[in-house]
């Protein structure tokens, strides 16, 4: 075949470049060379993350980036995840190329070349993408012919015998989940903790708005994440179980009470607040829960500790290194991974615990016998590990 036709141009191995705009402006990268020496700023090992599934999970995957960093530190990490979910990775300073799940996009990642995919969902859409992905190595889960979901690699096998093991997953699985996606992509595993990182307008926000509120840092702030995901609905509590807390609570004077939630909690959150007393309501910080993913941390920011079931707010939680009180229900509490920062509650004497099941046969036990006399007791307990400011100085 002639290629006589063709471009005589060297196209720089460099994350910055793009080929339709200067990396640096006025400074033309092919007749001047690279604008950018150091080698953190090469292509090199070019990685793909697909994360499809629910924000909580996004959001615990971003533990594998330090470890991926640490293994390829010359490296361009790029991901794949729905653009209602992209603004986790905002600001997320390990990750390169963000892409949405959408056919345009989807078009483009096809047509380029991956030294490395790792896909970590068990789902069949996610794994016949990740059999379209051009990539000489690839872990997780793909799709055979029969189009039945299989592991990648090796390091996936255990994670795949969890998804069709009850036995494994419920009973005998001592491992968390970041311990799983590290062997699932043959990474070490350092206990690595999640990554969200806030801008500096965020945090102009959040100052602001704990100046409009009268933030006290001499008071412990004590939040209410009182939803889940519509896919789980008996991961939350009944609003009656948050009502009796939060008036419980609110007699004891250092502790500051903030309802916080997403949009799909906005109607739970005002029954709750409605079922206060009036007095008690002029207490709790009620915080705007239809203000998207980023004011939501911004919100969450605020609390010391974090009152939740095993949702995306609980791993948002924990990515911001809050204290968590969690409680499980349907859900294996030996997954959750709180870097020392609080306690599982887990429902003992109940065979059918954990289920994973989406309705219950068994009236919700798991729920209506969660220890909420425990759940004050550890919060006025972890209140008393916060040192007073002495505001004078």
């Amino acid at each position: 075949m002639d290629n006589s036709n063709e471009p005589k141009i060297i196209i720089p191995a460099c994350k910055h470049f793009t080929g339709y705009k200067p990396c640096v402006s006025y400074k033309n990268c092919l007749l001047e060379g690279c604008q950018f020496e150091d080698e953190m700023h090469r292509s090199g090992t070019r990685i793909l993350i697909t994360s499809l599934q629910s924000e909580g999970n996004i959001l615990r995957n971003t533990t594998v980036l330090r470890s991926i960093k640490k293994q390829y530190p010359v490296s361009t990490i790029s991901w794949i995840l729905p653009e209602a979910s992209s603004k986790i990775l905002f600001n997320n300073t390990l990750i390169d190329n963000i892409f949405f799940w959408n056919e345009e996009q989807r078009m483009v990642v096809r047509n380029m070349e991956f030294d490395i995919l790792y896909n970590p969902d068990k789902s069949p859409h996610a794994c016949a993408f990740a059999n379209e992905v051009n990539a000489k190595q690839k872990y997780g889960f793909l799709l055979n012919p029969d189009g039945n979901i299989i592991p990648a690699n090796n390091g996936s096998v255990y994670n795949y015998n969890l998804g069709i093991d009850d036995e494994l997953r419920f009973r005998k699985n001592d491992k968390t989940m970041q311990e799983i996606i590290h062997e699932t992509f043959e990474l070490p595993y350092f206990k690595n903790e999640y990554v969200f990182n806030f801008t500096a307008e965020e945090l102009e926000f959040i100052s602001n708005y704990k100046k409009q509120n009268k933030y006290d840092e001499n008071k412990f702030y004590v939040g209410f994440n009182t939803g889940c995901s519509k896919v789980y609905p008996n991961k939350k509590m009944t609003v009656e179980q948050h009502v009796m807390m939060i008036e419980e609570l609110v007699k004891f004077d250092r502790l500051k009470l903030v309802l916080t939630g997403g949009k799909d909690d906005t109607e739970r959150n005002l029954q709750i607040y409605n079922l206060l007393s009036k007095e008690t309501q002029k207490l709790v910080l009620y915080t705007p829960t239809n203000l998207g993913i980023r004011n939501g941390a911004s919100f969450m920011s605020l609390c010391d500790v974090v009152i939740t079931g095993e949702s995306y707010g609980m791993h948002l939680a924990i990515a911001l290194k809050k204290m968590v009180i969690v409680w499980f229900g349907v859900s294996p509490p030996q997954e959750i991974e709180l870097y020392g920062r609080g306690e599982r509650l887990i429902p003992f004497g109940l065979d059918c615990h954990p289920c994973m099941k989406q309705a219950c046969p068994y009236n919700l036990e798991c729920i209506e016998t969660i220890d909420l006399k425990k759940i004050t007791d550890l919060v006025k307990k972890y209140s008393l590990l916060k040192p007073y400011v002495n505001i004078n100085n």
